[in-house]
């Protein structure tokens, strides 16, 4: 069936080729992609079709790429989504000058540098009451001449992710643990060093195992309210330096209380499109911690699509053909993956999980974003195939316990 809209995706990452594949499951549509360079998840697709350019997180290349595509469809709805922060920012940044055919679904660059921005974020969190872990703001200009009100373990990140990736270092991470003070300085003289020149995070170490990471996403209509919530229970993280974080097992829960409190935050803020929350539970105090904002769907969101609530879905429903939404919680449990079976049972800790994750594989309640039956083919399967095979390797290398 012929459709009025087609979604154009900027990055080249599981991101993007989870949400083509919600927009290609839900309306048969082929989704448009555009990034730097061609990676694994979107090569020798079928339901995308993909274009590179060494600055495509540019400004400039953003607003020529969505023109041009828009005036070459112009008799179609273009419904832009960024699969990365500095995408994103550059949409929110042009989104004034794209043509009138052009649907981007994101709030303002000064709202959302503040949002994405960690030390800003955790202000806006105070003010709504969202519980974060114990936090000291470290400034360049403070050098070693700091003491947190609490010890280590310590969490250091930077509050600028797009700043800090364009400045690299020898042993850079996406997160440092520090266990002294000392050790902590050490880390904060490397990334300074690099010319990173915003403020740095240091946080109270939440103590637990991968287990007792949560992901929260949510959407947010035109209007301003949220309609879809789903939260996650991570069972398993990645522990490469730079994917440090990144989801990598997931089981869909009911979490009502967590999902009231990130509501009123949002509509505080009268936020709209996709957001998407990293969380710790802390069982020091019982409560569960915010991290970070993404103002955008995670790279894990295809758990949201595969608990049953479609995200392509609601972009359409609210954005094309200007419904109103129902207020959902997608509590369906649901197990989402993107490693082999065998590392996610290696690794993951709790019997409990594993028996749960048996459960639901048994049950046929499972799903690898990657592993799409109507995107089959010789290149593409190879690909996929040494994909997996890789998490063997990253996690023997790289996992600790």
């Amino acid at each position: 069936m012929e459709r009025p809209f087609i979604p154009l995706l900027f990055a080249a990452d599981i991101n993007v080729y989870s949400v083509a594949r919600a927009f290609h499951e839900e309306y048969g549509v082929v989704s448009h992609a555009f990034g730097k360079a061609l990676s694994g998840p979107c090569a020798d697709s079928r339901i995308i079709r993909y274009s590179s350019h060494p600055k495509a997180d540019s400004a400039e290349t953003v607003a020529e790429t969505v023109a041009a595509f828009a005036k070459a469809h112009r008799d179609k709805k273009i419904i832009v989504l960024g699969c990365g922060d500095n995408y994103i920012r550059q949409i929110s940044n042009c989104k004034g000058s794209f043509p009138a055919n052009v649907i981007a679904p994101y709030i303002n660059v000064a709202r959302m540098d503040r949002l994405i921005h960690k030390e800003r974020f955790y202000e806006l969190c105070a003010a709504a009451g969202v519980d974060y872990p114990d936090t000291f703001i470290h400034r360049k200009g403070m050098g070693d001449d700091f003491s947190p009100p609490f010890g280590g373990p310590f969490i250091i990140k930077p509050s600028n992710g797009i700043e800090y990736w364009e400045h690299p270092f020898e042993g850079q991470h996406k997160v440092f643990k520090a266990d002294s003070l000392d050790e902590a300085k050490g880390i904060l003289g490397k990334i300074y060093a690099s010319g990173y020149s915003d403020t740095v995070v240091v946080q109270d170490f939440i103590p637990g195992d991968d287990s007792y990471m949560r992901v929260l996403t949510n959407y947010s209509d035109s209007g301003g309210k949220v309609k879809l919530s789903c939260f996650g229970h991570v069972l398993l993280e990645e522990h490469t330096p730079h994917g440090s974080g990144n989801h990598a097992v997931i089981i869909t829960r009911s979490g009502r209380a967590v999902e009231e409190q990130f509501r009123k935050l949002l509509e505080g803020l009268n936020y709209v499109g996709f957001s998407n929350f990293d969380i710790k539970y802390d069982s020091r105090d019982g409560k569960y911690k915010v991290f970070e904002l993404n103002a955008r769907q995670g790279r894990s969101n295809y758990y949201v699509t595969g608990s049953g609530e479609n995200i392509a879905r609601y972009l359409v429903d609210d954005l094309i053909y200007q419904k109103e939404l129902p207020k959902v919680s997608a509590d369906r449990r649901t197990l989402w993956m993107v490693v082999p079976k065998r590392v996610a049972f290696q690794y993951v800790g709790g019997a409990e999980y594993r028996e749960e994750m048996r459960e639901l594989i048994s049950a046929g309640r499972w799903s690898n974003p990657l592993l799409y039956d109507k995107d089959r083919g010789l290149k593409r399967g190879l690909r996929v195939r040494k994909n997996l095979l890789s998490h063997f390797y990253k996690f023997h290398k790289y996992y600790k316990i």
